[in-house]
């Protein structure tokens, strides 16, 4: 059947999906990566450029040469190299460290003369020199003073935040300890060590760094021509060499010594005694048969 003139087309909606990430997809990504990256080595370079030389010739040292064999490493993980803690050749640095430290307690230049810093074989040596009235402990016993404990608090400050240990020592001088003989210099220099570790230890000293507290009385005078003298009281704080981290080392069969600890020397290693084998009875010497005499011819 013809439809009529008058009537209308069909109406057709053709409807299309849009992608709105196919134009770009995930470039962006790579782009970002990059400029985190370039960011990072921007900060590396930051931080090598204000750190010291030392550190800079160890990193340097370990790009160069990871496997850990050479002279100069950032880390003993990597190696046999050299630390770059506080170790003997930082001792310097150390102590300009802690003579800036002290420099800015008020009451310092009243004690200055009476504080030396001395860079010996055992390690960083800091000692507190006494004078008449008692500059650092009460005279006669072992309670700090108020200059004294300032100057102890300071040094604890400082040096509870690196990982050496420390020696502790006590000084008299020659005179001998007033009082019934009960007490006497021996007991007073171990004391006013004992009484500089707690002091420390309780204000930011590690409880582990203390490694010895010693007392030598009047042993180790500090100006042996004048033993009366007062600066042979003190108090020496001492900090040690760190020592690099070896191998675990079996004893040498042929001298039966252990590997060292620490930097020390080595010690024999101890040797038990064998048990001694039994010994037989001793037999019997067989008993000498006099030989017979030729009879005399009587004359």
């Amino acid at each position: 059947m013809p439809e009529p003139e008058n009537s209308a087309a069909p109406i057709i909606i053709i409807k299309k999906k849009q992608n709105h990430g196919g134009h770009h997809g995930g470039a962006w990504k790579v782009a970002y990566a990059d400029f985190v990256t370039a960011m990072m080595a921007l900060f590396i370079v930051l931080w090598l450029l204000s750190t010291s030389e030392k550190v800079q010739k160890a990193v340097a040292s370990y790009f160069k040469d990871p496997s850990g064999n050479g002279k100069l490493m950032g880390s003993t993980m990597a190696g046999l190299g050299e630390s770059v803690n506080v170790t003997k050749d930082d001792m310097g640095h150390l102590k300009e460290k802690l003579e800036q430290a002290m420099k800015t307690m008020p009451q310092f230049k009243e004690m200055k003369d009476n504080v030396e810093l001395t860079i010996t074989n055992e390690g960083l040596r800091v000692e507190l020199l006494e004078t008449e009235k008692g500059m650092f402990f009460e005279s006669g016993n072992a309670h700090p003073t108020g200059r004294g404990e300032e100057l102890l608090v300071r040094l604890a400050a400082e040096l509870g935040k690196l990982p050496n240990t420390l020696l502790i020592e006590g000084h008299t001088d020659a005179k001998p300890y007033s009082g019934d003989g009960a007490y006497s210099n021996w007991e007073l220099s171990a004391d006013r060590a004992n009484s500089a570790r707690r002091l420390m230890q309780a204000n930011g000293l590690g409880a582990a760094q203390v490694a010895q507290v010693r007392g030598y009385a009047d042993q180790h005078l500090r100006t042996p021509l004048d033993p009366t003298n007062a600066t042979n009281r003190r108090i020496s704080v001492i900090v040690k060499y760190l020592n690099v981290p070896q191998a675990d080392a079996k004893p040498s069969p042929a001298t039966g010594q252990q590997p060292p600890a620490k930097g020390g020397a080595a010690t024999p290693a101890a040797i038990k005694p064998e048990p001694a084998a039994p010994q037989p009875p001793p037999t019997p010497a067989p008993a000498k048969t006099a030989a017979p005499q030729p009879a005399k011819a009587a004359h």
